[in-house]
């Protein structure tokens, strides 16, 4: 156990002799990677991975674990671009890029650290909340596009947030946590 320890403080504390162009480059290809990872889990189906034919939504974890601690700008231009990719996988209509930017806002706004000090708790919550909301603003843009009848569209919205809502929570910290962890080392390579 200790040597496993020793190991990882040795190859994280590697990252402070690195060459600063290195650091960035490297911080680029990560942060990039994991949106197109989790963009290429949104249709994934793993079994035991959905509930009631309902996934993780996935960008929107991602948006969270991004905007945290970043700037209401930084936060809606991530959920704008990772909504506008979702779209072009998903929908003819921009069904997703809205309700991701608003979602990148919102949490960039909440200051979490002032409200919940527990990162796990606090990051599931936060995604449980902005499922909800991701959720009814892409109800109502379906609603305004004329897809189905009003009441069709509002029954399953229940049915998809809630679900969504649970699962995305769950999952959260699995992006959540590591992506953090990368980016304050990246951020601070002296404190690792």
């Amino acid at each position: 156990m200790r040597q496993t320890a020793a190991i990882r403080t040795n190859s994280l504390s590697k990252t402070s002799r690195w060459n600063p162009q290195t650091r960035q480059l490297l911080n680029v290809l990560v942060t990039v990677g994991s949106a197109f990872f989790c963009l290429l889990l949104l249709p994934t189906r793993f079994p035991g991975m959905t509930l009631l034919g309902i996934a993780p939504n996935w960008m929107l974890i991602w948006v969270v674990a991004w905007s945290v601690k970043r700037t209401a700008f930084q936060g809606g231009v991530a959920g704008l671009a990772l909504g506008l990719l979702q779209d072009s996988m998903t929908s003819p209509h921009p069904t997703h890029a809205l309700s991701l930017a608003l979602a990148g806002i919102l949490t960039a706004w909440l200051q979490k650290d002032r409200f919940v000090q527990e990162d796990f708790i606090s990051v599931s919550l936060i995604v449980f909340g902005m499922t909800v909301v991701v959720e009814t603003v892409a109800t109502l843009q379906f609603s305004l596009l004329g897809y189905n009848t009003l009441a069709e569209i509002w029954t399953r919205h229940q049915l998809v947030a809630l679900s969504s809502a649970i699962l995305s929570s769950l999952w959260a910290p699995v992006v959540y946590f590591p992506l953090n962890r990368w980016w304050e080392q990246i951020k601070n390579p002296e404190s690792v």
